[in-house]
C-alpha cells in the first residue's frame, strides 16, 4: 500500500528537517504516489496527482496574490502535500498568503524548519513506494494462482465466494440483478446483521452507483483538465477507467463489481470493507468475478462419443452454430438420422430436482441427465425411431425425432415416452418430458427446441402447470381429474409459467426493477404491492379491488394516489397497467422460485 503523508514525516530523514504542518492538516492521509523536487512557480501542468512536492522557494512569486494562484494550482493538480525548506527564500516563516491559500484550498504545506538533504528524501520514499508496489503485485500474482486453480477445478460459486473472503479477510457477497443473495460468506461478522435489508441497501448502493457514474461522464473533461480528485483516494472509482464497473460505496463500505460473460452481467459480488478499499482488494474482487463468470460457462462432460456427437450436432443446431442449414442437415444423415420429407421433432427431458434420489446418493446432476439420455437413446432404438439424443447441461437432454410423414406423433410420443418412464422405474417421477411443434425441415427445428425447453422447464418448476384438472388430451388418458401426462406442449403454458420460466433472466429482472424498484424499496412496498396487486387483478376497477382488499375505498384510493407517486406513473394508462401486471407475475415468479430454493411452500 503507498505510504501517506503522515508516514513520510515520520521517517527519519525526514524528521532530521524539522517538518512542521502549518496548513492542511486533515489532508496527512492522502496516499503518496511519488516525491517531486520543483523549482518553478508554473508547474502544476507537469502533475499528475498523488504528489509530494519539494521545494525552497527560491523561484515563487512574491505577490501574494500570485502565491495564492500557486498554492490553488497544486491543489486542483491533486498533489499529496506541498513541502518548502525555510532558509533561502523565507526566514523562520512561510509568507502569510501561502499559508491562507493553501488551507482555504485544502493543500497540506509543510516547512521544514531545518535544511535536508532533498536527495535523500526522494531516495528513501521512492524506496518505500517500489517497495509498496513490488508487494501488490506479489498480493495480485498470488491472487492470480488462487483464482486460476478455482476456475481449472471448476468451483462452485460458494467455494469462490469463500476464497475470497478467506483472501481478504471481510465478507464477501454474491447477488443477482434482482438482489437476491446467491452466495455469501460472512467470515467473523454476523450474518443476519450483514444480511438484514439487503436488496433495499443494495438497491440503495444501485442508484447511488448510476449517479456516480452519470456525474463522473459529465465531468470527464474537467478531470482531465484539473487533475485527478484528492478525495477520489487510490482505489476509489474514478481511477478504475470504467465508471460504473468495479466501484467503492463508502455509505455502505461495498467494493462491488459486476460479474457475467459475453457483454451480459447477470449479477455483482461484493466486498464488505472496514476502511477504503485498496489496490489489491479491487483486483481480488475483479479477479473472484472472473472466476465466477468462467464457472457459469465451463462445463465438464463425461460422456460417449455417439453422445458427445449427437450433442455438439444438436447444441450447434440450438445455437445456430452452422450458417448454412444444410451443413447440419449432412450433419444428421451422417449420423443415420434422415431430415429430408420427415417429421422432426424436437423433445426435452428435463430432470425437476437434479439434486433427487439418486443425487442423495453421491450420483451428480450430471451423471443423472447422461443416464436419461442413454436410456432415451435406447428407447428410441426399440421403437425403431431415427434420432439425435444428447445432454444439454446438468438439468437436461435433448433428442430430436425423425418421424415418417405418415406417423402419428401423438401414438409415437406416447408409446415412447411410455417406454422410457418405464425403463427409468421409481426414477420416473423426477422426469419432465417437453415436446416442441413438428418441424418440416431442419431450419425449423431450432424453434421446436426452444419451444420443448421452455415447456419443460415451466411443466418441471411450476406444481399449478404440471398438475391440473382438464379433459384428455391424448389417447388412453383418463377424463378430467388432477393428471400428470407422459409430456407436455406449448397449449399447457399460459403467461405466468412463462415468467416463472424467465424469473432468473437478467433482462426480465432488469425489467421488474425497472418497473417496480422504487415500490419494493420504500419503507411500505409489502402494503403498497399488495394494494398495486389488488388494483391490477381487479382489472382496474377501484370499488373492486377496495372491496376484495378489505380496506375502505377512501384508504384505498390514497394508496393508489400513493403509489402513482413512487412509480412516477398514470395508473388510469392501460399501457402502464398492464406493465405493471406483468412486472408484478414476474416478482411472484422469482419469489416462488427463491422461496422453492429454500424449502418454503408458501412464498410472499
Amino acid at each position: 500500500m503507498l505510504p501517506t503523508v503522515g508516514d513520510l514525516l515520520g521517517l527519519d530523514v525526514v524528521r532530521r528537517g524539522s517538518p512542521q504542518v502549518v496548513a492542511g492538516s486533515s489532508g496527512l492521509g492522502a496516499r503518496v504516489r511519488w516525491v517531486h523536487v520543483l523549482e518553478l512557480a508554473d508547474v502544476a501542468h507537469l502533475l499528475q496527482g498523488g504528489e509530494f512536492v519539494l521545494t525552497t522557494g527560491i523561484a515563487l512569486p512574491s505577490e501574494p496574490a500570485l502565491l495564492a494562484r500557486y498554492a490553488a494550482d497544486l491543489a486542483a493538480a491533486g498533489v499529496s502535500a506541498l513541502a518548502v525548506e525555510l532558509g533561502r527564500r523565507y526566514v523562520g516563516a512561510l509568507p502569510s498568503a501561502l499559508v491562507r491559500a493553501a488551507a482555504d484550498s485544502g493543500l497540506t504545506l509543510i516547512a521544514f524548519e531545518r535544511e535536508v538533504p532533498f536527495v535523500e528524501i526522494t531516495e528513501a520514499v521512492h524506496a518505500r513506494i517500489i517497495d509498496a508496489q513490488l508487494e501488490e503485485l506479489r498480493a495480485s500474482e498470488r491472487l492470480h494462482e488462487v483464482f486460476t486453480e478455482l476456475s481449472v477445478a471448476g468451483a462452485t460459486p460458494d467455494e469462490v465466494v469463500r476464497q475470497a473472503a478467506a483472501l481478504a479477510g471481510r465478507p464477501v457477497i454474491l447477488a443477482d440483478l434482482a438482489h437476491r443473495v446467491l452466495a455469501c460468506e460472512p467470515g467473523s461478522a454476523d450474518p443476519t446483521r450483514l444480511l438484514a435489508g439487503f436488496a433495499r441497501r443494495s438497491r440503495a448502493v444501485s442508484a447511488a452507483g448510476l449517479s456516480r457514474a452519470a456525474g463522473l461522464s459529465r465531468a470527464a473533461g474537467l478531470s482531465r483538465a484539473a487533475g485527478p480528485s484528492r478525495a477520489a483516494g487510490p482505489s476509489g472509482p474514478e481511477q478504475s477507467g470504467r465508471p460504473g464497473r468495479t466501484a467503492y460505496d463508502e455509505a455502505s463500505g461495498w467494493l462491488f463489481t459486476p460479474v457475467g460473460a459475453r457483454g451480459e452481467d447477470w449479477g455483482r459480488v461484493i466486498l464488505v470493507c472496514d476502511g477504503r478499499p485498496t489496490g489489491t482488494d479491487r483486483v481480488l474482487l475483479e479477479r473472484a468475478a472472473t472466476t465466477l463468470a468462467l464457472g457459469r460457462l465451463l462445463t465438464r462432460h463425461r460422456e460417449s462419443l455417439d453422445r458427445q456427437a449427437h450433442r455438439t450436432l444438436i447444441t450447434g443446431i440450438i445455437t445456430q452454430a452452422h450458417a448454412d442449414p444444410a451443413e447440419a442437415a449432412v450433419r444428421s444423415r451422417a449420423l443415420g438420422v434422415p431430415v429430408d420429407d420427415r417429421q422432426l421433432i424436437a423433445v426435452v427431458f428435463r430432470l425437476s430436482d437434479p439434486r433427487g434420489p439418486l443425487g442423495a446418493l453421491g450420483v451428480s446432476a450430471h451423471a443423472r441427465v447422461l443416464d436419461v439420455a442413454d436410456i432415451a437413446a435406447a428407447a428410441c432404438r426399440t421403437e425403431r425411431i431415427p434420432a439425435l439424443v444428447g445432454t444439454l447441461d446438468d438439468a437436461r437432454a435433448g433428442a430430436m425425432l425423425s418421424l415418417s410423414p405418415q406417423a402419428d406423433p401423438d401414438r409415437v410420443l406416447t408409446s415412447l415416452a411410455t417406454l422410457i418412464r418405464e425403463r427409468l422405474g421409481d426414477d420416473q417421477d423426477g422426469l419432465v418430458i417437453g415436446v416442441g411443434a413438428t418441424a418440416g425441415s431442419i431450419r425449423d427445428v431450432r424453434r421446436s427446441f426452444l419451444e420443448a425447453s421452455q415447456v419443460a422447464d415451466v411443466a418441471a418448476e411450476r406444481p399449478d402447470v404440471r398438475d391440473r384438472a382438464s379433459p384428455p388430451a391424448r389417447p388412453g388418458e383418463p377424463l378430467g381429474g388432477l393428471r400428470r401426462p407422459l409430456f407436455y406442449r406449448l397449449p399447457d403454458l399460459r403467461l405466468r409459467g412463462l415468467l416463472h420460466l424467465l424469473r432468473d433472466d437478467p433482462r426480465l429482472q432488469t425489467f421488474v426493477e425497472r418497473e417496480l424498484g422504487a415500490l419494493l424499496a420504500s419503507e411500505q412496498d409489502n402494503d403498497l404491492i399488495d394494494v398495486l396487486a389488488a388494483y391490477l387483478g381487479a382489472g382496474g376497477n377501484k370499488a373492486a379491488a377496495a372491496k376484495n382488499s378489505h380496506l375502505a375505498r377512501p384508504t384505498f384510493y390514497q394508496r393508489l394516489q400513493r403509489i402513482e407517486r413512487i412509480l412516477g406513473t398514470d395508473l388510469s394508462s392501460a399501457e402502464s397497467r398492464t406493465s405493471l401486471h406483468v412486472a408484478l407475475l414476474a416478482l411472484e415468479a422469482a419469489r416462488t422460485g427463491e422461496a422453492g430454493r429454500a424449502g418454503d411452500p408458501k412464498p410472499r
